[in-house]
Formats: C-alpha cells, structure tokens, sequence
C-alpha cells in the first residue's frame, strides 16, 4: 500500500462497518483502484488537502439525519481542496486549485457542480476549508444572523479554539461584545486569551467549571453559540439572560453516544428555561439557512483575515492513510484549531 499519493492508482477510504459509539480502526478501509478519466463534461481532480469535520461522525451512522448517509462501501465523504488534472467543462484548467467535494480519497470526478474555483496560485489553499470556508461561514452566519449580538453584550462560545469558536469569539471583539470562551484544558484556555483576544475563557475540564464560568459572566450570557452540549450546556443555562440567543450549531460531547446519558429527566428545566427568559434557540445547517450570504461572507472574511483582524490555527496531518485516527482524536478533543489531511503534494 503506498503511502504517498502516484498519478498511478486512486487510494480510497471507504465505510467498512458503521462505529458503535465512538469510531474504531475497522470503521474505514483503505483500498486502491484506477484513476477514473474525466468523460463529456467531466473534470478529473486529485486531492491535495481533505478537511476533517465532526459532522461526518453522522454520516456514518444510518439514523435519521439532515443529509444521507454513507453506504457501506462507499468512499467517506469529505470537504477538500483539490487541483484539477483533466478538464473538459468550461471554467476549470488543468492546474486550477477548487474547492470540491471529493471525499476521503486522491482522485475523483466531478461535473463542476458545488465546486468553487480557487483560481492558480491561492496564498492558502487549505484556509478553504477553515477560515474562509465551511467553518468560517457558520461562525459567521450563526453568530450574525441567529446570535444577533449587540455591542457591550456577553457572548459564550464552547469548543471555543476549534475552527468555528476561535472565530465566533474574534467576531464577537470585533462587535464590541465581552467574548468567555470555554476549552479543554488550560493550554487552549491561555491561546484563547492571549492570542485571540478573548476576555476570559474556562476549561471544562476543571472540577469548579461552572463556579468559574459564572465568575468569568458577571453581567450573565446574552448570546451562548453551541457546539458541545452536555455538562457545558448545563453551566450555561442558568447564567442566561432574559431574552438570550442560542444558535444550535453541533454537539460533539454527544456525537458518539449510544444512548441518552442516564439521570433526571431535565427537559423540563430546559424548557422552563426557555419560557421563562424568553431565550431564542435555533438550529441551523449552513448552506440550507444562509447559503445565500455565502459572497457576502466571503467579502467581509477575507477583509479582516488580511487585515490580521481575526487568527487562523491549522493543524496540517500528512497522508491520507492517518486521516483515520486523526478523526477519532478530533471526536475526543484532541485537535488545536482546524484539522486538515494533507493527502498529496502539488505538482
């Protein structure tokens, strides 16, 4: 099995058996075939970089979901940013760098459809995937269009230094909001503060944590973005404001759970909660909610990457073949910022 991609054979990661709780090693299977070739109105692509995204814990399961899941023997979908080798539609050359859709594997065709042309020579062609891409998008849109933040408001963001958090909470500065982060562990706690500029962030991983969040909100949470759930929600909620804002954008402490975590049925309290605050909590999926503003996005991210107003992190990962346990170790927290598979090199 080679380890490094060749422009002899396709290597593909394909859903072997559907993980019971969290991913296992027999979960994908790594297996190898021919280079398809592009037909009428075809492009050929090869991966050069392959995001990892909690959302495809989902995907591999068969309960009922906003998107269809991946069959037993299909190659594991995925964002990547690829280059393009053949090309028989207009708009796309060889060489062209795109945004596609190419799944966990070096090569795959496409009909254009969805794929974003990056042009020849990005500055970063992986930030597609991040910043300027699908994670950057709903930071901003769920924060913007859902959260609604005013300025001198209190903004909590959990999983506060992964790709989405980092940039909710940046936007929130840049809004004039008091930004508490909420991060595993007191090394993201520090990077949170000190290189992203929020104003306080608490590991939840500490005995005290909801003692501390409460201290770190003293003026309460007007807008919590969610992107954990569990015990994180539990320390929000009571520090909520009247008439506070939940954009609902994952729960990833619950994305491997069998079953419902056993003890009072709190649901009431929850919604006892939301009546009683009259506390907004929406669920959104970004491209279904806010597709439409994706140029406007694109505009305004692009402005404040360059003008160093908002950090990126990356954590590039090279080959294809460790892209496997790579996401198991997302799934438990153990990625800093944005995890990305390098699966080949440029040409």
């Amino acid at each position: 099995m080679s380890m490094t991609q060749t422009d002899k054979t396709n290597r593909q990661l394909v859903l072997a058996a559907r993980p019971k709780g969290e991913p296992t090693k027999d979960t994908l299977r790594l297996v190898t075939g021919d280079i398809p070739s592009a037909g009428k109105g075809e492009m050929l692509l090869r991966t050069e970089y392959l995001s990892l995204d909690p959302y495809m814990r989902g995907r591999m399961s068969d309960a009922p979901s906003y998107a269809a899941p991946v069959e037993i023997g299909d190659v594991m979908i995925g964002g990547t940013v690829a280059q393009v080798v053949t090309s028989n539609l207009d708009g796309f050359a060889p060489g062209d760098w795109v945004l596609s859709f190419n799944g966990w594997q070096d090569y795959a065709l496409s009909n254009g459809e969805g794929v974003a042309n990056l042009g020849r020579a990005p500055a970063h062609p992986s930030w597609a995937l991040g910043i300027l891409g699908m994670p950057g998008f709903t930071a901003w849109a769920g924060l913007k269009q859902i959260g609604a933040p005013k300025a001198g408001e209190t903004i909590a963001v959990a999983a506060a230094t992964g790709p989405v958090g980092a940039t909710v909470g940046q936007i929130g500065k840049i809004l004039g909001c008091r930004v508490v982060g909420i991060a595993g562990g007191p090394k993201k706690c520090a990077y949170a503060v000190n290189e992203l500029g929020f104003d306080a962030c608490v590991d939840h991983k500490a005995p005290d944590f909801a003692d501390q969040l409460a201290k770190a909100s003293p003026d309460g949470i007007d807008v919590y973005f969610e992107n954990v759930g569990g015990k994180v929600l539990d320390a929000v909620l009571p520090l909520l404001n009247v008439n506070a804002r939940v954009p609902v954008c994952g729960l990833v402490s619950q994305y491997n759970a069998t079953k419902l975590p056993d003890g009072p049925d709190r649901m009431n309290w929850l919604l006892g909660q939301i009546l009683r605050k009259k506390i907004l909590m929406q669920g959104f999926i970004i491209f279904d909610n806010f597709g439409h503003l994706y140029p406007q996005f694109a505009k305004e991210m692009g402005g404040w990457v360059e003008n160093g107003k908002i950090k990126y992190r990356e954590e590039i990962i090279d080959g294809l073949e460790n892209a496997p346990e790579a996401f198991i170790g997302l799934l438990r927290g153990e990625n800093f910022g944005k995890r990305v598979i390098r699966v080949g090199q440029k040409k």
